[in-house]
């Protein structure tokens, strides 16, 4: 249980991805102070990095989606039980290919590769014609 009256998204994902590009920006800041390129892209490289491990823990289940989470997840080490299938509004979980249908624990690819606008869900033929009218606009 967290002493915070907040979900405030302390996870293992956010902390560990918080130390490796705070390690890139102060690579990158010895660079400029020094004018060497290499330890500016050092700096740079360590922060992509960063980003890549911690969206691999997010999508592990070591972080979390947008909102505010169940209290007795709260805690920075409960691993998301919600992950796998993806989490609502996720850029993180989309990157990856995982979308949550609205209101329901399953998840809908969309054919093609067609970005759609507004709630996803799963249907007969019928919704996915119109689907496929809506993303031709």
């Amino acid at each position: 249980m967290s002493a915070h009256q907040y979900d405030h998204g302390h996870t293992v994902a956010g902390w560990v991805g918080t130390g490796i590009g705070s390690v890139g920006a102060a690579v990158a800041g010895v660079g400029v102070c020094f004018v060497s390129g290499v330890l500016i892209a050092g700096g740079l490289g360590i922060g992509v990095v960063g980003l890549l491990v911690t969206w691999a823990l997010h999508l592990a289940g070591w972080g979390k989606g947008p909102g505010i989470r169940p209290r007795d997840e709260w805690g920075w080490r409960v691993r998301d039980s919600g992950a796998r299938a993806g989490h609502d509004k996720c850029l993180a979980c989309r990157l990856a290919g995982r979308r949550r249908v609205a209101g329901s624990g399953r998840t809908a690819e969309v054919a093609g590769g067609v970005s759609v606008r507004g709630e996803v869900s799963v249907g007969g033929e019928a919704e996915a014609a119109a689907v496929g009218a809506d993303a031709g606009r």
